[in-house]
């Protein structure tokens, strides 16, 4: 099989870092010289980054980023495109990589504490096991068009909601509890959390659903994992996939996820294509009329995505 000209990588890494916002200029014109896309984020605590480019660009960015030896453990994502996923270079300072919606976020520390990491196969042994519950961490928008068969799944908009989730899940204390996102990084997070908060038996699965499914051929995955770029979603499950959203018009099975295209309503929702191109990208009848509508480019994905990545 010939290999795409584009790779798209995502990766974190919890490290002390001094100077975010130097390195963060620094970074960025390093980023533009070698003709990568997408948002990296620089905190005292670490990075985090989904990013496009060449294969060679991409490349030399994995090198040149472990030479680093702040960064010399960090694991990267990744996957084969035909073109960039991303239209611009974000790269920004942060007061942490991924929202914690904690009031003091130095409460929890992943470089000290956090779940016992399981890798793909050790999950997949695990997960099935009667005194294991499966924590999806995810937004709800992401675990609604895709999820593992049995998870526990969570009412948030956004990661920085988690907290306030906590007493929903008292009721699982007794149990093996592993959580799961897109590429492990708020699963470092919420794991750290759960234990601070008296959960004793907490794992994290290894490099997220993205890793699994490169370790396993995402067995028991339903759906298609929701991204933070032009792609919108991916297809994880080779062994047994189906589809679990619903076209909220027609409310056939749909693997595809939209941003509505009237800017002031901007909801995500699922739809198929026929009724996408129907509804011209709009999540309603209402939004297909607002003047603010912006005009349907076939996927659903706009310039201002949304601001969270994996």
């Amino acid at each position: 099989m010939e290999r795409k000209p584009f790779l798209v990588l995502a990766y974190y890494h919890y490290t002390r870092i001094e100077n975010p916002e130097e390195l963060s200029a620094q970074h960025l014109t390093y980023c533009k010289s070698i003709g990568l896309r997408g948002r990296i984020y620089f905190a005292h605590e670490g990075i985090n980054g989904t990013i496009s480019g060449t294969r060679a660009a991409c490349e030399q960015y994995m090198e040149d980023l472990k030479a680093d030896p702040r960064f010399e453990k960090i694991e990267f994502k990744v996957d084969e495109a035909d073109e960039h996923a991303f239209t611009r270079i974000h790269v920004r300072p942060k007061k942490e990589i991924v929202h914690s919606g904690l009031r003091n976020p130095s409460d929890i520390d992943p470089t000290k504490e956090t779940g016992k990491h399981l890798r793909g196969q050790e999950f997949l042994e695990f997960k099935d096991r009667d005194d294991v519950v499966i924590l999806d961490v995810r937004s709800n928008y992401e675990t609604r068009l895709g999820r593992f068969k049995n998870a526990v799944t969570l009412d948030i908009e956004n990661f920085r909601e988690f907290p306030s989730k906590l007493p929903e899940l008292e009721k699982y204390k007794d149990k093996k509890i592993i959580t799961v996102c897109t590429g492990g990084i708020k699963c470092e997070k919420a794991s750290a959390l759960l234990l601070k908060e008296g959960f004793k038996d907490v794992y994290q699965l290894h490099n997220g659903i993205i890793g699994y499914a490169k370790e396993t051929g995402g067995k028991d995955f339903e759906g298609v994992l929701y991204v933070f770029d032009g792609r919108v979603s991916v297809p994880v499950n080779e062994v047994n996939p189906k589809a679990i959203a619903n076209c909220s018009k027609c409310e056939n099975p749909t693997t595809r996820n939209l941003n509505c295209a009237n800017v002031e309503c901007n909801e995500q929702f699922n739809m198929c294509e026929a009724c996408s191109e129907e509804m011209e990208g709009a999540c309603s009848d209402a939004c297909k009329t607002h003047p603010r509508k912006r005009p349907y480019n076939g996927t659903g994905y706009y310039t201002r995505p949304p601001v969270e990545i994996a």
